[in-house]
């Protein structure tokens, strides 16, 4: 499985998947059961566990994806701003989307989903079975739950890179820089803020103050290929893959789970609809993620505490 140098792409069709089935990878065509009492007898046996996430998991704490009818911050979506053109030409209107996002994420909070997927991974680590989180958000409700084996392949609203010296920090401020105090709102009569560059977030290292940006993966870039390292390394590592609210489409991550399915590991999803890669996985559960997750991950009764 060889993941590196694939860009963070949002793709809307079924060909990715098509073109890694024609790339030899084995796919699973059987109808997917919604039996959770067979999950459980698979999730029993599990000694190491890879749960994949998406916006779905954290839609149900209200956060905001910018994606889709009405998904508008002012008069622009997501696409128009979280790229680098947009920071180079504007980044006091980049800054502000992201100061507004930031300053949503702090009123939020982890759902009964981000919770599960967290007492679990407490749980099964005192009997020496291993749970890893891959995720796409970039909101942190999965810190905020206690999740610990996390990795972030899209970045965090809450760390920062300096567009000087690269340096990478952890950034809670609130808010991030004086000039951002207020700013920010997404009515489209909103009138730019037009923040000039020495007032936005600069970076603290010692002879630096280099402008910050948000250490997020924009459209058209590449992901941190270490990141992407341990996440094959962990889905190489799975005998049990959790694909959580996630539509399937938004690439690399889409190829994740069919790539394990392909080599024979129980895939399960858990999504309110069906998705391009539902038909590839052994189970899907159909709902709300806060309702059908936590009981698929409570303690089994064969377990031993």
């Amino acid at each position: 499985m060889c993941l590196l140098g694939l860009t963070a792409q949002r793709v809307v069709s079924h060909r990715g998947l098509q073109a890694a089935a024609s790339k030899g990878f084995r796919l699973e065509m059987a109808r997917p059961s919604s039996n959770m009492a067979d999950f459980r007898e698979v999730f029993a046996k599990a000694k190491h566990i890879a749960i994949i996430t998406g916006a779905g998991v954290s839609a149900e704490s209200g956060v905001p994806t910018f994606r889709g009818a009405g998904g508008f911050w002012r008069k622009w979506q997501a696409q128009d701003l979280a790229t680098p053109r947009a920071f180079a030409q504007n980044p006091s209107r980049v800054w502000e989307f992201y100061h507004y996002r930031r300053e949503v994420m702090l009123s939020k909070h982890p759902n009964p989903a981000h919770i599960a997927i967290a007492e679990c991974e407490k749980r099964l680590s005192k009997q020496g079975r291993s749970v890893v989180v891959i995720t796409q958000n970039i909101d942190e409700l999965h810190r905020k739950a206690g999740t610990k084996q996390l990795l972030e392949i899209h970045g965090s609203l809450f760390k920062t890179r300096c567009t000087s010296c690269g340096n990478i920090a952890a950034n809670y401020k609130s808010p991030i820089c004086p000039a951002l105090a207020g700013k920010g709102a997404p009515d489209p009569e909103t009138v730019d803020a037009a923040i000039p560059v020495e007032e936005l977030p600069q970076c603290e290292e010692d002879g630096c103050r280099g402008l910050l940006r948000p250490h997020v993966v924009w459209f058209g870039e590449t992901l941190d290929p270490f990141v992407l390292a341990e996440v094959e390394k962990e889905l190489e590592l799975c005998d049990l893959c959790l694909v959580v609210g996630t539509s399937s489409v938004v690439y690399p991550a889409a190829m994740f789970a069919p790539q394990v399915s392909a080599r024979g590991v129980p895939v399960a999803e858990f999504n309110t609809e069906a998705t391009p890669a539902t038909e590839r996985f052994r189970f899907h559960f159909q709902g709300p993620c806060g309702t059908t997750l936590p009981p698929a991950l409570a303690r089994h009764q064969s377990e031993i505490i």
